[in-house]
């Protein structure tokens, strides 16, 4: 087992385990019935009830756990469900354990999952704050594809948890290419002044004020006999002090996870390089630490982009957008089959849907059908709303072709989406996503601090789609 996991048994263990039994209200009273009188009596002494989450051991009578029982409220073993197991790892004592009662090895799947992303704890700067339960890998699943979405859901969390002192630009491009490396493919990155003379004007733009250069990372993997192309595009904004137009310290304090949306891309990026997933890929991440500096983009500037589009900027908070444009136009020149950007775009997306629920965009009606169901089966929740054709005057400048901040602060998001689309060419081949990439505070199977949003949703269409 990888031993990336303390929270995994090896399958060949021989220590002895206690069985978890997932019980639904209905199920609780059958069991009542048929328990042994001292089992019952334990439950019903605890005021136990199968609500979702709900645990109680039970003792054994040499001492010890005999068993658990587990709350799933109304009983669907789906993915959304799944997300409960990951309050086990770190509320059962130390020890071994295995699942019982999931008659499915799908449900078995998003089970185990659940599990080790609920014992996620970061551990770069302090020590875990206490060891998980160990568990046994459930017999006749897909082992190596939980064992790859728990890799890419880490890689991606870690990236995000780590401040920007050791996550700024540099950073991130190491990560890129520590990543690439491991799986056989090329990263080659654009910096500096490279990037004017390549023509990628508003990455340099958000990004000339900080000490470390900006850049467009390309990371290129194919597997043997590819056709089809597939291109993948994240915010790396590694800082955001909203430049000129800063933001208050509140807002700021968690902007190091405003690469959220390149640490999700990498995340989805090894899934698909790890699975060998027939496709030519290429991800593309501009990195940029959006600083406050004798050199910083102003507010009413007008720059030209890769697109050749001018873009009036009338607020350096809404920055995001502009790193993506240029990547999104370089994307949109190879014509891939599907374009994927994530960003960690608009606070009126969390307003509009919360933290745990991010929007995503895109003219194709069957590809949003599959994600919202790819979320549903993944326990990685996601909503569509429209791309308004009605909100397209809301971006138009009186200066420029367009701008980055529309006056009267209403549908932000969709407006967001909509300045992205005019950079992508055939945008029925490109989905957005607006994710917030932070847990507030910790639920079952996230953890305080960085989330992957819409990653597993994701890589479950392109398996679908590509495999």
């Amino acid at each position: 087992m990888d031993s990336a996991f303390p929270c995994l048994e090896p399958a060949d263990s021989d220590a002895a385990s206690v069985p978890i039994w997932p019980i639904t209200g209905e199920a609780f009273s059958a069991w009542l019935e048929t328990a042994p009188d001292a089992d019952t009596k334990w439950a019903l002494a605890n005021g136990f009830s199968p609500s979702r989450g709900a645990v109680l051991c039970l003792p054994a009578a040499e001492g010890g756990i005999k068993s658990v029982l587990f709350g799933v409220g109304d009983g669907h073993f789906d993915g959304i469900e799944s997300r409960a197991f990951g309050v086990l790892p770190l509320d059962l004592p130390e020890g071994v354990y295995r699942l019982e009662g999931l008659e499915e090895a799908e449900a078995r799947e998003q089970a185990m999952l659940g599990w080790i992303l609920g014992a996620y704890q970061y551990t770069r700067y302090k020590e875990a704050r206490r060891r998980p339960a160990r568990l046994v890998p459930p017999s006749d699943i897909d082992l190596d594809r939980v064992m790859r979405l728990a890799r890419g859901m880490t890689l991606g969390r870690d990236l995000i948890n780590t401040p920007t002192e050791e996550m700024g630009p540099d950073d991130l491009e190491a990560a890129i290419r520590k990543a690439g490396d491991a799986h056989g493919a090329t990263v080659t990155a654009i910096r500096g002044n490279d990037l004017l003379e390549q023509n990628y004007p508003l990455i340099h733009w958000v990004g000339r004020a900080s000490a470390q250069e900006p850049r467009l990372v390309d990371l290129r993997w194919e597997a043997p006999g590819a056709t089809r192309a597939i291109t993948l595009v994240g915010k790396g904004v590694c800082f955001d002090t909203g430049g000129l137009d800063i933001k208050p310290s509140a807002a700021m304090l968690i902007m190091k996870k405003d690469m959220g949306g390149a640490a999700c891309i990498l995340a989805l990026a090894t899934m698909i390089m790890d699975a060998k997933l027939p496709v030519k890929l290429r991800v593309l991440i501009p990195a940029v630490e959006n600083s406050v500096s004798s050199n910083s983009f102003r507010p009413g500037d007008v720059m030209k982009s890769r697109e050749g589009l001018t873009v009036e900027n009338r607020n350096t908070d809404a920055e995001g957008r502009l790193v993506l444009a240029d990547a999104l136009a370089e994307a949109a020149s190879e014509d891939p089959e599907l374009i994927v950007d994530f960003a960690t775009l608009t606070g009126a997306a969390r307003v509009a849907l919360g933290q745990d629920v991010p929007p995503f965009f895109t003219d194709d009606a069957a590809l949003a059908a599959a994600i919202v169901a790819a979320g549903e089966e993944m326990g990685d929740p996601v909503w569509p709303l429209p791309l308004f054709d009605g909100y397209e005057r809301d971006i138009n400048s009186s200066i420029a072709d367009i701008t980055n901040a529309p006056a009267g602060g209403m549908a932000g998001a969709i407006t967001a989406a909509l300045f992205l689309r005019r950079f992508v060419k055939n945008s029925y081949r490109w989905v957005h996503f607006d994710i917030y990439g932070w847990c507030q505070r910790a639920r079952p199977g996230r953890p305080e601090g960085a989330e992957c949003n819409a990653a597993m949703a994701m890589y479950k269409v392109i398996e679908d789609r590509f495999a």
